[in-house]
């Protein structure tokens, strides 16, 4: 096949947006994130389609999805993962767009991206959010064979990556315990959008506990549902309403069963329906656990954006969670694992007008300051900007 020269750009405006998967509906975040640049435009690179795509990603932005320029997508796909290899159409398309950096979400994205880069002689950032920092070789339960190609490649990774971003201070110490060098890895919050996750003053709270996330087992769903059998025999009126979905499901609404009441399933459901139940609810609890694994909670936009609409959180102490909550400030936060502890901090929430209003009026103050959607992405920018300041195209 013809290969393309390499070819040199201006520094322009136009950001390469990597995602291999073109986007599950779970990463709202990154969307949310690109729609926010003010000084930079921005398209989406990937190799596989998610059936989520067209609900997330905005039809404002392009979208150059390999299997959309070659009718032997999963050899091609095969063969850009092991060997880098580029097709001559796909690279075509990127050529067009004339990238000036490449910012790749998770870092197996950003080992894949590698190739496209050094093709185009341009800056690669990777922003690691979670199990790609934390898990190993060594790990149990290792999620797929290409997740097992990165790790034995991610060392190449941050050798030649420009630079790695870490969702939280925990994640990046995840990342210089597993070699990344201090000097690539910067710590960059993504932020929640404040305009629509805010407070409601005139919808009245009910005695509802909301958990909104995915029902596998580090979200720990299973914990708070054993803490609310002893919630709902003090304040019997309260309401567990789990919004998400995943394998642990039917074994969640088994012990639901066998323990509580008041409970409702209601498993994924859009952005707006989840802002609503945040409006009338008067508990967030997502007690995330570690898994044997490392897997862990590394940091939680969710507890942000509840944070951000005046709901109170209580969670486990763990992982991330302590840098997006602030313990006896915005929530509470307990011992992992320890039920007794979570059901008592949930009926204090759910008794304590006080501290729910001091909780509720602090969180708010909190998410603004420090986890503002489009003051991160204005950081962001500027992160954007050194790197090409220094970078020798």
């Amino acid at each position: 096949m013809e290969k393309l020269p390499k070819e040199k750009f201006n520094v322009n405006q136009n950001i390469l947006i990597y995602r291999d998967l073109l986007l599950p509906y779970s990463e709202t975040f990154i969307p949310a994130q690109v729609s926010a640049l003010s000084r930079y435009s921005a398209f989406y690179v990937g190799t596989l389609k998610s059936t989520d795509q067209n609900r997330l990603i905005s039809p404002n932005f392009k979208q150059l999805n390999l299997s959309d320029f070659t009718r032997y997508a999963t050899l091609s796909r095969l063969l850009f993962k092991l060997f880098g290899y580029l097709d001559v159409d796909w690279l075509k398309a990127i050529a067009i767009e004339n990238p000036c950096l490449i910012h790749a979400h998770f870092g197996p994205d950003g080992l894949w991206s590698l190739p496209i880069a050094k093709h185009f002689n341009i800056p690669l950032v990777t922003t690691f959010h979670g199990y790609d920092a934390i898990l190993s070789e060594t790990s149990l339960n290792i999620p797929s064979l290409s997740f097992k190609l990165y790790l034995k490649r991610r060392k190449k990774l941050f050798k030649e990556v420009s630079l790695c971003i870490a969702v939280s201070q925990f994640i990046r110490d995840n990342l210089i315990n597993v070699g990344c060098p201090t000097d690539k890895v910067l710590v960059h919050y993504i932020g929640v959008d404040t305009n629509k996750f805010q407070a409601d003053f005139e919808t009245i709270r009910q005695p509802i506990v909301l958990f909104v996330g995915r029902l596998v087992e580090f979200k720990g769903c299973q914990y708070l549902i054993r803490a609310m059998e002893r919630v709902q025999s003090i304040v019997p009126e309260s309401e567990l309403i789990i919004i998400g979905d995943g394998h642990l499901r039917n074994e969640l609404e088994e012990l639901a069963q066998t323990r509580i009441k008041r409970y409702r399933f209601l498993g994924y459901q859009p952005p707006e329906i989840i802002r609503d139940w945040m409006r009338r609810s008067q508990v967030f609890c997502v007690p995330s656990i570690t898994e044997p694994s490392g897997l862990t909670e590394a940091f939680g936009m969710v507890f942000a954006e509840a944070q951000a609409m005046g709901l109170p959180v209580v969670s486990f102490r763990t992982g991330g969670i302590p840098e997006v909550v602030a313990d006896d400030k915005t929530g509470l936060l307990v011992s992992e694992g320890n039920v007794e502890e979570l059901a008592r901090s949930i009926i204090n929430l759910l008794e304590n007008d006080l501290l729910w209003q001091y909780f509720s009026e602090n969180g708010i103050h909190r998410v603004k300051t420090l986890f503002d959607l489009h003051k991160q992405t204005r950081k962001l920018e500027v992160i954007y900007d050194n790197l090409l300041s220094r970078f020798s195209c």
